[in-house]
C-alpha cells in the first residue's frame, strides 16, 4: 500500500452526470439472458485470474445470483454492470464470485489488456466487455455510490456516521492483484472490492468496525462499504448479506514491513527494534478486540477438535504435495503434544484475531505500525475465520514471516543457511519480547501451542506455493524440515 503515483483520470461530465443519475435510478439486468451471453467469455477468463480459486478444476457451469447495472450503457460513454455469479467445478463447493463488467462499444487500446470479449448475442451483443475495475473511470462510478448511501437493487451501500468522501479523487488501480482488487482514490482512499464472495459479514469489515468504536488507532478505520441483501444459497435459501468491498484511510508515504525487513537485510543489519514495535502494536490490537467482542475458552473437546483438523491438513497436503509425505508423522507430533495437554486439563482463551498475519499486512507511517487486511486467510471457509482462536495463531503467522523475509532477502546478500536462519531468530525474539511488553504475557512461554500453530501456517504455505509460487516452495519446506526434526527448537530464542 505504498503511495505510488501513476496516470489519473477523472470522470468526462456525461459520464459523471450519467453515474450521478444512476444512483437515483436502480435497475436489473436480465440475469439469465445476460450470463448466458457472457458465459462462453467468463469460462475463457476466469481461470487466468489471479483471484480466481479453482485454477486446477475445470468450469462446468456458471449461474446467476444478481445482476444490476450501476451504469447504463449509451452512446460512446462506458457501461457498468455488477455480477454475482456461482462457477460450478468438479467438487462439493459452488464458489461465488463477484464481477464489475464495463461495457464500450469500441474499448479503448489503454483498455486492451482489461478485455474479456464480445458477446455473440445477449443484452450486450457487439458491445466490448471487460473488467470494469481496471478502468479508472468506472471506479469513479463506485465511489459516487459508496458516497451516496442507500440501495441500488439487491446491493446495498453504507457510510461510517461522519465520513466525507470526494467523489473528485480521481482513480487509481493497484495492479498487485491477490485475492481481491484494490482501487486508490487519490491518497486518501482505497477500496478493496472482494472478489470471492461469501454469505456473512467480512471480517475485513467487521474486525475494523469493532476496533474503531473502540478507539484502537492500530487500524484504519472503514469509511464506506458496499453489500448484497441477501446471498441465496444454492438450494434457494437466505444465506445473510454478504459483504461486497470496503473503502477505508488509504495510508501515503507508508511501507509494509515486508519491504521495510527486506531492506534492512539488504543493507546487512537488523529489524529488531521495527520487530519490537510492531509486537507491541499486534498486542495492542489483541486486547482491544478481546475488549470489544466476545471471548471464549477453548478445553478438551474443541482442542482436540482443532488439532486434529491441523492433523487433517498435513494429510490432504500430503497427498496434493507429494514431498511432504515423509515429514507427516513428525509435524503430527506437534499436534498430538497439543492434545495431550488438553487431556491433562489445560485450556486455552480464544478471541477474534487478525488471521493471516504477515509483514505484509503491517504499514509503517510516522505514527507507528498499523495493520490491515482483517479477511483472514481466503482459502478457508468464513465461518472458520470468524471462529474465536487463540492470539497464538497471528503470533506464528508473524513468526513465519521473518522466516520468509530472510530466505527470500538473505541469498542475495550471500548468507549462508545458517546466517539467515540466525537472523530471523533474532527478530522474532523481538517481536515476542515487544508483545509481552504490551499484553503481559511472553507469547513463546506456551512453547506447544505456539508449533503447533508455526506448524500448521508451514503446511498452509506448502500447499498454497505448491499451487501458486513453485518456485518458493523450498521456504515453507525448510520450515517442515525444522519442525519435525526430532526435539525441535522452541519455534524463537528468548533475547
Amino acid at each position: 500500500m505504498m503511495s505510488a503515483r501513476g496516470t489519473r483520470e477523472t470522470m468526462p461530465p456525461a459520464l459523471d452526470a450519467a453515474a450521478t443519475a444512476a444512483v437515483t435510478r436502480p435497475r436489473t439486468a436480465p440475469d439469465r439472458a445476460l450470463l448466458t451471453s457472457l458465459a462462453p467469455l467468463l469460462e475463457a477468463w476466469l481461470p487466468g485470474r489471479r483471484w480466481f480459486a479453482g485454477k486446477d478444476r475445470a468450469i462446468t457451469g456458471l449461474e446467476p445470483v444478481s445482476a444490476t447495472e450501476l451504469l447504463p450503457p449509451g452512446g460512446s460513454t462506458p457501461g457498468l454492470v455488477h455480477l454475482l455469479i456461482r462457477v460450478r467445478q468438479p467438487g462439493p463447493v459452488t464458489d461465488c464470485y463477484q464481477l464489475l463488467i464495463g461495457t464500450h462499444p469500441a474499448l479503448p487500446p489503454r483498455l486492451s489488456d482489461a478485455l474479456i470479449g464480445t458477446p455473440e448475442d445477449g443484452p450486450l451483443h457487439g458491445q466490448a466487455v471487460y473488467d470494469a475495475l481496471q478502468d479508472p473511470r468506472l471506479c469513479s462510478v463506485l465511489l459516487e455510490r459508496l458516497r451516496l448511501p442507500g440501495r441500488l437493487g439487491p446491493l446495498a451501500f453504507s457510510r461510517a456516521p461522519g465520513a466525507a468522501i470526494d467523489a473528485r479523487l480521481p482513480a487509481r488501480i493497484l495492479q498487485a492483484e491477490q485475492s481481491n482488487s484494490s482501487v486508490v482514490y487519490g491518497d486518501a482512499l482505497i477500496l478493496k472490492v472482494f472478489r470471492r464472495v461469501y454469505a456473512g459479514v467480512n471480517p475485513d469489515l467487521e474486525l475494523p468496525l469493532a476496533l474503531a468504536r473502540a478507539g484502537n488507532t492500530n487500524v484504519p478505520p472503514p469509511v464506506a462499504w458496499f453489500e448484497t441483501a441477501a446471498l441465496t444459497g444454492e438450494d434457494g435459501s437466505d444465506g445473510g448479506p454478504a459483504t461486497l468491498g470496503v473503502l477505508q484511510p488509504f495510508l501515503a508515504g507508508s511501507t509494509d514491513g515486508w519491504q521495510l525487513a527486506l531492506d534492512s537485510i539488504a543493507a546487512g543489519r537488523d529489524f529488531a527494534l521495527e520487530a519490537r514495535s510492531l509486537g507491541r502494536a499486534t498486542a495492542e490490537v489483541h486486547t482491544a478486540l478481546a475488549a470489544a467482542l466476545p471471548v471464549t475458552v477453548l478445553r478438551r473437546v474443541q482442542m482436540e477438535h482443532l488439532t486434529a483438523l491441523m492433523a487433517e491438513r498435513v494429510e490432504s497436503t500430503a497427498v496434493a504435495v507429494p514431498g511432504l509425505a515423509p515429514y507427516r508423522a513428525a509435524l503430527a507430533a506437534a499436534y498430538e503434544e497439543l492434545a495431550d495437554l488438553t487431556r491433562a486439563g489445560r485450556s486455552w482463551p480464544a478471541q477474534r484475531i487478525h488471521g493471516d498475519l504477515h509483514l505484509g499486512q503491517a504499514l509503517r507511517t510516522s505514527g507507528g505500525w498499523s495493520l490491515i487486511d482483517f479477511e483472514g486467510e481466503p482459502a478457508r471457509p468464513l465461518a472458520e475465520r470468524r471462529r474465536p482462536q487463540p492470539p497464538a495463531r497471528d503470533v506464528a503467522g508473524m513468526l513465519r514471516s521473518f522466516d520468509y523475509a530472510s530466505r527470500t532477502g538473505g541469498p542475495d546478500t550471500g548468507w549462508t543457511l545458517d546466517e539467515q536462519a540466525a537472523w530471523a531468530a533474532r527478530q522474532c525474539a523481538a517481536y515476542c519480547a515487544g508483545y509481552a511488553e504490551a499484553a503481559g504475557a511472553d507469547p513463546r512461554d506456551d512453547a506447544a501451542l505456539l508449533r503447533a500453530y508455526e506448524t500448521d501456517k508451514a503446511v498452509y504455505e506448502v500447499l498454497y506455493e505448491a499451487r501458486h509460487r513453485p518456485d518458493w516452495l523450498d521456504v515453507p519446506m525448510a520450515a517442515v524440515r525444522r519442525l519435525a526434526a526430532p526435539a525441535a527448537a522452541p519455534p524463537t530464542p528468548r533475547d
